[in-house]
């Protein structure tokens, strides 16, 4: 299959994802493309990458390249983190023309975006993401953040790259609960935005999942066209773009109050958030019981275990309320809520009390 492109075009400029296969051999080709002539280039890896995908990268650069390998986990996805990119930046005299790559998922990208920004204000900044969550997700829209012990990304700031590259090589390194930590995007996105994409996931879910090459870039293609189109209508998340967290009010407490534990990845957490955002909607009248269980048993077909009580017991349901009451997206003493109306549309205009998220979580634990 050919090289996809992708041109997204925001308020704060426009940049190319390139979707396809061994495009780490064409990298210096794209990097001139894109006209980033810089003579220092700083390589912020994930650790899990494996060598001979960066070896073939550096092969390409041809110029002069600093590396820095970082252990990805919530847990360092920190100030700390980033200052110890910063430090390899000015001790080498780099400069706003230079380039920074990140290589690895959203933690790398998110981590080296913010790194990227704040370094003499602005140096230039290629994401070639590795995860199937980041090829779909994060590394669309120029959000970047770090984590606090107030919540997760909390910190952060907006900032573009030159361009994504997607190469879905790197795939095939992932184990299948990575593979399903992206699968929850791109299914969050048939959910927002697309009813016949969500039939085509339902339809082949074990082909995508087990990567097979025309269904994983399909998905990842169209699930990146429908971010890219909200993301460029919204790019600053003032109305429309907060739509792209649905399921992440919840899916980001459940995670947090996890402490960004191995037990629930990002994915794990989002899906339990898209299942519990969607029950939320079906009880109050928002979403039919029919649709509703659609998204139902489209989660029960890719993990039948992902269900509230084996992560959490009922002791642990203020907690979680009290870190969605920190999310960003909250402006008074409510929590806002990104509910489904029917598959393919959702809305951002729900504001809720906390004692009726936290009956509602109650007596969700009851049923499931």
């Amino acid at each position: 299959m050919k090289t996809k492109k992708i041109l997204v075009n925001t308020s704060a400029g426009r940049y190319p994802i390139y979707i396809g296969k061994n495009l780490s051999l064409k990298l210096g080709n794209i990097l001139k493309a894109n006209n980033i002539l810089s003579l220092n280039f700083l390589l912020v890896i994930d650790n899990k990458v494996p060598r001979d995908m960066v070896q073939k990268i550096k092969k390409k650069i041809n110029k002069k390249v600093f590396s820095v390998y970082i252990n990805c986990n919530e847990k360092n996805k920190s100030q700390k983190t980033v200052d110890k990119i910063i430090d390899i930046l000015l001790k080498n005299n780099f400069n706003r023309n230079d380039c920074l790559i990140s290589i690895g998922g959203g933690i790398i990208g998110d981590i080296s975006a913010y790194a990227a920004s704040i370094f003499k204000r602005g140096l230039l900044y290629v994401n070639i993401p590795t995860t199937l969550l980041a090829q779909v997700d994060s590394s669309i829209g120029g959000k970047t953040g770090i984590n606090s012990k107030y919540g997760k990304n909390l910190i952060g700031s907006f900032y573009q790259p030159s361009f994504v590259m997607s190469d879905v090589d790197f795939l095939q390194s992932l184990p299948r609960r990575e593979i399903l930590c992206g699968y929850a995007e791109i299914f969050k996105h048939s959910l927002i935005s697309d009813k016949s994409f969500f039939y085509f996931l339902n339809k082949n879910v074990e082909k995508i999942l087990k990567l097979k090459r025309s269904y994983i870039e399909k998905s990842i293609y169209k699930s990146c066209i429908i971010k890219k189109n909200i993301v460029e209508k919204d790019f600053k998340e003032k109305n429309l773009r907060k739509i792209l967290n649905f399921g992440h009010t919840f899916g980001h407490a459940y995670e947090a109050s996890l402490g960004y534990s191995s037990k629930l990845n990002h994915g794990e957490g989002v899906i339990l958030g898209i299942l519990s955002a969607s029950k939320f909607s079906q009880e109050n009248n928002i979403i039919s019981l029919k649709e509703y269980n659609l998204i139902y048993h489209h989660i029960k077909k890719i993990n039948k275990k992902l269900v509230l009580r084996n992560y959490f017991k009922k002791n642990r349901i203020k907690k979680i309320v009290k870190f969605m009451s920190t999310d960003k997206k909250n402006s008074d003493n409510r929590i806002n809520l990104i509910l489904i109306k029917k598959i393919g549309k959702v809305d951002y205009h729900y504001k809720f009390n906390y004692k009726k998220i936290e009956l509602f979580l109650y007596n969700y634990f009851n049923t499931i």
